[in-house]
């Protein structure tokens, strides 16, 4: 398979969880792959890796620099770095702890957005109708109500309002660049490595997957096929869209836990 073959890839948080899941299924289809992250990737990952802190607008501007310096383009940008901040609700979560949260999963994720935007008008794939594609990863937390977490929800719930604003804006200045939000439900990640350090993994699993009509969490490589989907040209009509693999936790009224991908 090598529908992306000659495109360029960066994935934020791509040492772990969908992250790794993603940069696997990127480099099968061809791509290459660039890792992003602030935590080394396993020693057999594909692709390269560069130390990065989606927080700071110098680390985006030094990631793109060497992203156009050595591979000379850029086509795809997965936005996926993201932090639980624990479970704290309205009540108890601190401001340090709001901004640390909204500085990771949504400043981060603006960041994202406008610096590649900079790289992909320039230096697409030469196709007139798909010049790039950004997916942003959100969470059901932007989709439906939760009493905690707090600041993972409004986190979630920009990340989704901003991919839709830069589909529009890139829309309307016929840059060809594309952009959509994925909402996972609980996939087996390490943002849940509290709960199974509590409980069990399996137990831990089968407690969160209860939750789902589907009665399973779901795995890594399953929001990664989504987000190959969504970097191709077999996507190349959809632009400004939310997808949610959830294993159908938002189609109706059923019991909920505080699920976070």
């Amino acid at each position: 398979m090598s529908e992306l073959s000659g495109q360029v890839a960066v994935v934020t948080g791509g040492s772990s969880g969908i992250g790794a899941a993603t940069v696997a299924l990127l480099a099968e289809a061809g791509a290459t792959v660039i890792s992003a992250d602030i935590q080394q990737p396993a020693t057999d990952a594909p692709g390269r890796f560069v130390p990065h802190d989606v927080t700071s607008e110098d680390a985006w501007k030094a990631l793109l620099a060497d992203v156009l310096g050595r591979e000379g383009r850029l086509d795809i940008l997965v936005n996926n770095a993201g932090v639980s901040g624990g479970w704290a609700t309205i009540e108890t979560t601190t401001v340090e702890q709001w901004r640390q949260v909204e500085a990771i999963n949504s400043e981060g994720v603006f960041l994202g957005c406008k610096h590649a935007i900079e790289g992909m008008k320039v230096t697409g794939p030469g196709k007139p109708e798909s010049k790039g594609s950004i997916v942003n990863v959100s969470s059901i937390a932007a989709l439906i109500g939760s009493a905690g977490p707090a600041a993972y929800s409004a986190s979630k719930g920009a990340v989704r309002l901003l991919s839709k604003s830069v589909a529009l804006y890139c829309a309307e200045k016929k840059y060809g660049i594309r952009c959509n939000s994925v909402h996972p439900g609980g996939i087996d990640t390490p943002i849940f490595d509290p709960l199974w350090q509590a409980m069990g993994h399996e137990a831990g699993k089968a407690m969160i997957g209860s939750h789902h009509p589907i009665g399973r969490m779901g795995e890594p490589g399953e929001i990664g096929e989504m987000i190959l989907w969504l970097a191709s040209d077999r996507s190349r009509f959809v632009t400004g869209a939310e997808f949610t693999p959830d294993g159908g936790v938002t189609s109706g009224l059923i019991r909920r836990t505080a699920l976070a991908s």
